[in-house]
């Protein structure tokens, strides 16, 4: 953990760095932990409709949870970009052909649904601190589509080394109940 640059832009260009520099190897055994623990978590063997996402630029990848799912006969839900630049999210079936939107981001062609209307939402993220403060990519598309949906169950995907020990939170920031790392589940909201 570690204080914070001068801006948010120079945050996330560090730790955008830091993710990419991790290997391979130490990207996959985290994503298998971080699927374990996510497997403790009551609500979330309890969820039906979960939205995951495409991991980029190092992210944690949810493709084992993905498979996981899938195999318990549920259906993940992939983010989709509307036209008014609001975020929503649609079905992903197995073998589904994903289109690409106006930023090159592969989506699913379904109908697309408002996030209330989900479950759980696992959510990247480029750094994060224990109240549940998510730093994202910087277009505050997450953060739209759960304004509206206090009770779907954030769940941010990370690694450790992307933990700060506080980031500056905005009125329209949406914090995380949990945060799933390769090392610990951290509970941000109290019990779930």
């Amino acid at each position: 953990m570690e204080n914070l640059p001068q801006s948010k832009s120079e945050l996330r260009r560090d730790m955008r760095s830091r993710r990419r520099a991790l290997p391979e190897t130490k990207r996959r055994q985290a994503a298998g932990k971080i699927a374990e623990r996510l497997a403790s978590l009551p609500s979330w063997r309890l969820a039906q409709r979960i939205a995951v996402y495409l991991a980029n630029d190092g992210e944690i990848d949810p493709s084992i949870v993905v498979n996981t799912l899938r195999a318990e006969g549920r259906t993940p839900y992939l983010p989709v970009i509307q036209a008014d630049r609001s975020l929503r999210f649609a079905r992903w079936e197995a073998g589904e052909h994903l289109g690409r939107n106006r930023f090159g981001i592969p989506e699913p062609s379904g109908d697309p649904r408002p996030a209330s209307e989900l479950d759980v939402i696992l959510l990247p993220l480029v750094a994060w601190d224990r109240q549940g403060n998510r730093l994202g990519m910087g277009g505050g598309f997450y953060d739209r589509a759960l304004a509206n949906a206090p009770e779907v169950l954030k769940v941010g995907l990370a690694y450790e080394c992307q933990q700060v020990s506080t980031l500056p939170a905005q009125s329209w920031d949406v914090q995380l109940d949990f945060i799933v790392t390769e090392s610990t589940l951290y509970n941000c909201q109290g019990d779930h």
